[in-house]
């Protein structure tokens, strides 16, 4: 079960979120946290295995964080996982449901990260629940207001 999840509806055809969604070099538009993103150039996506970092900060904190496509299925879903160094931190996924007005697009996020880290990190880059709460919420409306315009 995710740790958070979250739901908005677009008036926009579930393909197009789907395609703003998994350009994940584009995800610094949308996240306030994820700065950019690079495709591994053997491992280019956005397809099942694909390969990438991440970059991203939290207030004067930044990290990288490397990913790996899990799920890639045009219009329906978008999932990737997360770690930071050898350890599993996170899995993210994109639902898009279509809908009579366009689609509705449900982000969830998953902590993965070792519970004897989690306090630590938090405390580095603070409370992951509270940030990733914000920061789900911010790129919906984000992607929502990319969408419709």
């Amino acid at each position: 079960m995710p740790d958070l999840t979250e739901t908005i509806a677009v008036a926009a055809p579930a393909s197009v979120l789907y395609d703003l969604v998994s350009d994940l070099p584009r995800m610094g538009e949308w996240s306030p946290e994820c700065t950019g993103v690079t495709w591994n150039s053997r491992t280019p996506g956005p397809a099942v295995g694909a390969r990438f970092v991440g970059r991203n900060r939290s207030g004067f904190v930044r990290w990288p964080t490397q990913g790996r496509v899990l799920e890639a299925d045009p219009g329906r879903r978008f999932s990737f996982e997360i770690f930071f160094g050898p350890l599993q931190v996170a899995l993210w996924s994109y639902d898009f449901t279509v809908t009579d007005g366009g689609c509705e697009v449900t982000e969830s996020w998953t902590d993965r990260r070792p519970l004897v880290l989690s306090l630590p990190m938090n405390t580095i880059v603070g409370d992951r629940v509270k940030i990733n709460q914000h920061g789900i919420r911010t790129t919906l409306e984000r992607l929502k207001a990319a969408a419709e315009s």
